[in-house]
């Protein structure tokens, strides 16, 4: 449970983030430490660096899902058809999984 003064500091640095302004590594690290505690905050983070990268749509049923919180804000943990290889990506599993 996060006091009201804590919830207050979370989304003051939450908003910063979302808005691309400054937030210095302790900031972040305090931030952080709570997102790893506690799945709401862990939400409020993932929402704030997706405004951040300009990717929540205006309207519409994009919006829904963006609300819902679905998908990744790292645009680099998404796959990329042609770059990203699935035979390389099993590649060090064991020969039986290989071949099915």
């Amino acid at each position: 449970m996060l006091t009201p003064s804590t919830r207050l500091r979370l989304q003051a640095i939450l908003e910063r983030i979302g808005s691309d302004q400054p937030v210095s590594l302790q900031e972040r690290i305090y931030v952080q430490k709570f997102a790893d505690r506690d799945q709401g905050v862990a939400s409020w983070l993932l929402k704030a660096r997706r405004r951040q990268q300009q990717q929540t749509p205006a309207d519409g049923l994009d919006q829904l899902l963006s609300d819902m919180n679905l998908g990744s804000a790292d645009p680099d943990r998404t796959y990329r058809r042609g770059d990203d290889d699935i035979e390389g990506w099993f590649g060090g599993a064991p020969g039986w999984l290989r071949r099915s």
